[in-house]
This record gives structure tokens, C-alpha cells and sequence, in this order.
């Protein structure tokens, strides 16, 4: 289950009321955090997750910069929160990467599908934790159980 805060559902007018200017550079960028709730099943059932979503000027030419703020065992997400979903890339070889027709929307069902169907530990970008899996499933689901206990109540 998703909740998306308002300020995703004002999409279009997002570049134009939440903008600041960062102190590194001139270019102005849009920050927009909101918790994905994962569904309840699998073995992310009962986290909440947060990920903040930085938002660029050349947006919608260019995909959001998105990371995951809750530390998570995930075979697709780093604990340092680096997240691997084919749609945030810029140029993607097999296609499915960004194009300016995306929309933050898709952004975060792509989000959401990484704790289902997109779930992937046959290219990891946490191969500690694939590699986890294909050892010991119910030793990686008792240490995702774990950092949810700790990190994403």
C-alpha cells in the first residue's frame, strides 16, 4: 500500500512552488520525501519505508535522484540506501530505463515493485544480501525481519 503525500499528486506543480537553491552550485532542486508502506506480504510485510526523491531542474529530461532513508536488507538497495531500479537510470541498455515521458507516479511504483515482482537477486546491487538468499532463505528472512524491527517500524 502507497501513500503519496499531496505533493506528488500536484506533479505540475512541483518545479514551481518547492524550489531552493542548493549552496554547491546554482541549480535549483525539488526535495520531496514520503513513506512507501509495503504491502502486506512477503518478506518486507509490516516496514515502512522512507525515501527521499530529489527532484532536478532538468526534470522530466533527466529521472529524479532517489534514496532509500530507512536502512534495509535488500538485495537491490544498499544499507547506505543506493537504490538499483532500471527506471531511474538515464541511459539503460535494455530499454526500460528513464524516458521524459515518466512521472514521479512511476517512480514510485517502481519503488514498490522492488519488494514484489521486481525483487531481484539475480543482479544484485547488494550481492551480500543475494548472496544471502541463495544460502540461507530463512536466515535472510529472519535478518530482513530483524532491520525491520529496528529500522522501519
Amino acid at each position: 500500500m502507497l501513500t503519496l503525500a499531496s505533493k506528488l499528486k500536484r506533479e505540475d506543480g512541483l518545479k514551481g512552488s518547492r524550489m531552493s537553491a542548493t549552496a554547491s552550485d546554482s541549480t535549483r532542486r525539488v526535495s520531496v520525501r514520503d513513506r512507501l508502506l509495503v504491502k502486506d506480504e512477503g518478506y518486507y510485510q509490516g516496514g515502512k519505508f522512507q525515501f527521499e526523491t530529489e527532484v532536478p531542474d532538468a526534470y522530466n529530461m533527466v529521472p529524479p535522484k532517489v534514496k532509500c532513508l530507512t536502512r534495509i536488507w535488500h538485495p537491490n538497495i544498499t544499507e547506505t540506501g543506493e537504490i538499483c531500479l532500471s527506471l531511474l537510470r538515464e541511459h539503460s541498455i535494455d530499454g526500460t530505463g528513464w524516458a521524459p515521458t515518466r512521472t514521479l507516479k512511476d517512480v514510485v511504483w517502481g519503488l514498490n515493485s522492488l519488494f514484489t515482482d521486481l525483487l531481484n537477486f539475480d543482479d544484485p546491487l547488494n550481492i551480500e544480501a543475494a548472496e544471502h538468499h541463495l544460502r540461507d532463505k530463512e536466515d535472510f528472512r529472519n535478518k530482513v525481519e530483524d532491520y525491520i524491527k529496528r529500522y522501519a517500524r
